[in-house]
């Protein structure tokens, strides 16, 4: 590379050569040849070259000129063979030679940005060092792995008169090295991946003083404002070292002091069996003052007192016991407490912990003698005599409690599922009020036992005690609602039995039906069919009449739902089912029982009939040639109707009429809206193949039409790579090319990008323009047309010509020509 013109001022650091061109036949050189370059370092090529020297040799070596590339000698004033070589006229100390590898390994996370480093050789004590962008490692003697060779004697020979100190740049430290010549070490060095090698000239007779001094003296070639902040950044360097040092010995100085404070008390620590002197301290407090640099402030006992201000049984397990030399060596440098000494045991917590000793064995002992009799009344024997109630589920958690030991303080009372909110003997028939009659010298032991822990929590009810009469009455009007309320369900459940089952029944032209909506029958199927505990939880559907209001626009007075498609099977004309959407024909006979069981008016439902139309176009738009068919026609046979259904689409009639306008705006703002998107996930498929497979042609199409449930059969597919891509509405196809490109490497002319059977083309429209929704499934071919590039180069060239889309109406049906023919084929497919 050519020297800059700042180097100008140091020749002596630059390779001087010249590029010499001689004509085969006059034997003059050229003009130029006389002209002097200098260069930083040399690039040598390593390919089919076994050494630096052979690599050397190569970059010297002459080149003929012949054939094509004949010289013009200005001599001979014609076109002439010759040879051209590079011939150097100067040397610099530090030699720099750049191997031509080719090879791309950096340091980094990516192709775009990393960095190499550097191994170089200390001269005054033979050490290498590897230098990172931040990190400076010691590498030692023979860091390469290769115990160092000595050079043969005929290269001691050569290098008598001088001798190399070097470094290596490599990318990474995982290469192989061997040993390079050195009459100073006698080493040989070799990297598989350096990429630079630097050289510094040493003549023979120069010491190592005499070597500083020419680094002192080749220092006032540097410009006076760079030597100078080189001067200050040293002694900035030197100041912070000598700090750091400071710091260091002070901390370790400390740190030693800590240990030896911790070892000579814990040293005296013990005290032995006999000793009576001796004081009680927190095993935690001990832990972190001996384990931490900086020890707790004071010394603190509260852990390990009662709550009489001793030293309990229960707690020798939190304590250790200390040496009074010990303990006054803490004592009086850290201070707090309080002080337990070895007179300081609780005496009160020691016979506390004796009665309830005592008590557990009795206690244990008398429900051994008195399970017999808990069990005998579980099984509903209870020997006369006066006897008392219990909750039945406490004495069965109390016979299976595995722990025999008096109740806790959480333990409820035998009786306090039995009792009320007026605090009275809770009816029989209530919710978790089961009882159970024991004999009164269990009671009395259950009593005394709960009474101890809990006083308020026992109340005795004895066998002949009454019920509450509030909670009676109470129980019992909710007892007839629920009789009643099950009684209007059965009822409702014979009326309609087939409608309960929910399949689909046969349709007949000529016959009058009636529309109740999809949602509404599908709750009061799961109000009707409630048992047991859900009977009363379930809310009421509404009334059929005010459902009947909500479906009737109020500027037109027509239907705002249409009814659910027919189709034709087995022969027969059947409705499709949905729990959800649409509207359900059910028969007249079912209607007139809703009349009277839901509120509403039997002349102000829903009617409809079965009819045929010549085409869809008729049947949407009240054709005068769409004929209902009446009893006259009923008697032609089947397979003439079956003949005739390929001209002619039975369709629901209804009165009033569906209202076309109302649901396409409303469909047409749905589809906006959902088109309106932002940061969504939208999924492609690679497709390697002309043809995609029908799985996948399935997941495409499975959700076309908005907020419909894809099927998990048409999800399923394992033909091709598959991605995930995150996309908004305004997402061009364009940028989502890009993005496929960019994770499927395809280049962007050869993508034959689909939805369904529908190719997606136009790189300047949106998604939204084509219709694409979140979580649409894609399916992409690669034409393999177009040869491979890099997708940087697309995105960094200039699209001068691109037009620009128009935004005022982006997102909008009057930008999007695909979705407003959607929303007319969602407006006619019904």
């Amino acid at each position: 590379m050519p020297a800059l013109s700042l180097a100008s001022s140091l020749p002596s650091m630059l390779f001087t050569f010249i590029a010499l061109l001689r004509c085969s036949s006059c034997g003059k050189e050229s003009a130029a040849s006389s002209k002097m370059e200098d260069f930083y370092e040399l690039e040598l090529n390593i390919k089919g070259l076994n050494n630096l020297e052979e690599s050397l040799n190569e970059y010297f070596s002459e080149e003929a000129l012949d054939g094509e590339n004949q010289y013009f000698c200005e001599s001979c004033q014609k076109r002439v063979d010759a040879t051209r070589c590079i011939k150097l006229r100067s040397l610099p100390p530090v030699v720099n030679f750049q191997l031509k590898r080719y090879v791309f390994l950096p340091k980094g996370t990516g192709a775009n940005s990393g960095h190499y480093v550097a191994h170089i050789k200390d001269e005054s004590n033979g050490q290498w060092w590897e230098f990172d962008d931040e990190t400076v490692s010691k590498l030692g003697l023979h860091p390469f792995g290769e115990k160092p060779g000595k050079a043969s004697n005929k290269d001691d020979q050569k290098s008598q008169n001088t001798s190399t100190e070097g470094s290596v740049t490599n990318n990474n430290n995982n290469g192989h090295h061997e040993a390079a010549p050195s009459s100073t070490m006698g080493e040989m060095f070799s990297s598989t991946d350096a990429y630079m090698l630097m050289y510094k000239c040493i003549t023979k007779d120069v010491n190592p003083t005499e070597s500083n001094k020419i680094v002192e003296i080749n220092n006032d070639l540097l410009p006076h404002h760079l030597l100078d902040e080189i001067n200050e950044l040293n002694a900035s360097y030197t100041k912070l070292c000598v700090e750091y040092q400071s710091k260091k010995d002070s901390h370790l100085a400390y740190i030693t002091e800590r240990r030896q404070e911790v070892k000579s008390v814990l040293t005296e620590a013990p005290a032995g069996p006999g000793d009576d002197s001796y004081f009680w301290i927190s095993t935690d407090w001990l832990r972190q003052w001996a384990d931490n640099i900086t020890p707790p402030s004071s010394i603190d006992n509260g852990a390990i007192q009662c709550e009489h201000g001793k030293v309990p049984a229960s707690k020798v397990t939190s304590m250790k016991r200390l040496s009074s030399v010990a303990w006054q060596k803490l004592h009086s440098k850290y201070g707090g407490g309080p002080i337990l000494n070895s007179d300081d045991f609780c005496m009160e917590c020691l016979k506390d912990g004796a009665k309830s000793a005592v008590s557990a064995d009795v206690y244990r002992e008398r429900r051994a003698s008195l399970k017999t009799l808990a069990e005998a009344a579980l099984a509903g024997n209870c020997p006369d005599g006066p006897s008392y109630f219990i909750s039945k589920t406490w004495l069965t958690h109390w016979l299976r409690r595995k722990n025999a030991d008096i109740p806790s303080d959480g333990d409820n009372g035998p009786t306090s599922a039995l009792r009320c909110c007026h605090g009275d003997f809770l009816p029989e028939h209530a919710p978790g009020a089961k009882r159970v009659s024991v004999p009164e010298i269990l009671w009395l032991f259950l009593y005394q036992t709960v009474h101890e822990k809990k006083a308020d929590d026992t109340v005795t009810f004895p066998s002949d005690s009454h019920p509450c009469e509030t909670c009676s009455r109470e129980l019992s009007d909710v007892a007839s609602v629920e009789v009643n309320l099950r009684a209007v369900k059965f009822k409702q459940r014979q009326n309609h039995e087939k409608l309960i089952s929910g399949k689909s029944f046969a349709l007949h032209p000529g016959q009058k039906y009636y529309l109740v909506p999809s949602s509404w029958l599908s709750e009061w199927r799961a109000y009707i069919t409630a048992t047991g505990k859900n009977i009363s939880s379930l809310p009421e559907p509404q009334t059929l009449e005010a459902v009947a209001r909500s479906l009737i626009c109020e500027k037109h007075s027509r239907l705002l739902q249409r009814p659910l498609d027919l189709v034709l099977k087995r022969g027969s004309i059947i409705q499709k089912a949905s729990n959800t959407d649409g509207l359900t024909i059910i028969p007249e006979y079912d209607w007139k029982l809703f009349s009277e069981e839901w509120s509403a008016t039997p002349g102000k439902g829903i009617s409809a009939e079965i009819a045929f139309s010549k085409s869809s176009q008729d049947k949407l738009h009240g054709s005068s040639e769409a004929v209902p068919i009446t009893d006259g026609n009923l008697g032609q046979s089947l397979d003439d109707t079956n003949d005739d259904l390929g001209a002619r689409e039975p369709y629901i009639r209804t009165d009033p009429e569906v209202c076309e306008e109302c649901i396409g705006e409303r469909e047409s703002c749905a589809l906006v809206e959902k088109l309106n998107y932002q940061n969504e996930d939208i999924h492609v498929y690679f497709v390697h193949g002309k043809e995609a497979p029908k799985s996948i042609k399935e997941a495409s199409k499975a959700v076309t039409v908005p907020d419909r449930r894809t099927s998990k059969r048409s999800r399923r597919t394992s033909s091709g790579n598959s991605i995930s891509l995150k996309v908004s509405g305004s997402t061009s196809v364009y940028q989502l090319k890009l993005m496929i490109w960019e994770s499927l490497g395809i280049v962007k002319e050869n993508q034959m990008l689909h939805k369904g059977s529908v190719e997606i083309e136009d790189d300047f429209a949106t998604l939204a323009d084509k219709s694409i929704f979140p979580g649409d499934f894609l399916w992409v071919r690669d034409s393999e047309i177009y040869e491979n590039r890099d997708i940087a180069d697309e995105i960094s060239e200039q699209k001068d010509d691109m037009l620009q889309a128009e935004e005022g109406f982006r997102g909008t049906l009057l930008t999007s020509t695909v979705s407003a023919q959607l929303c007319q084929d969602i407006a006619f497919s019904e």
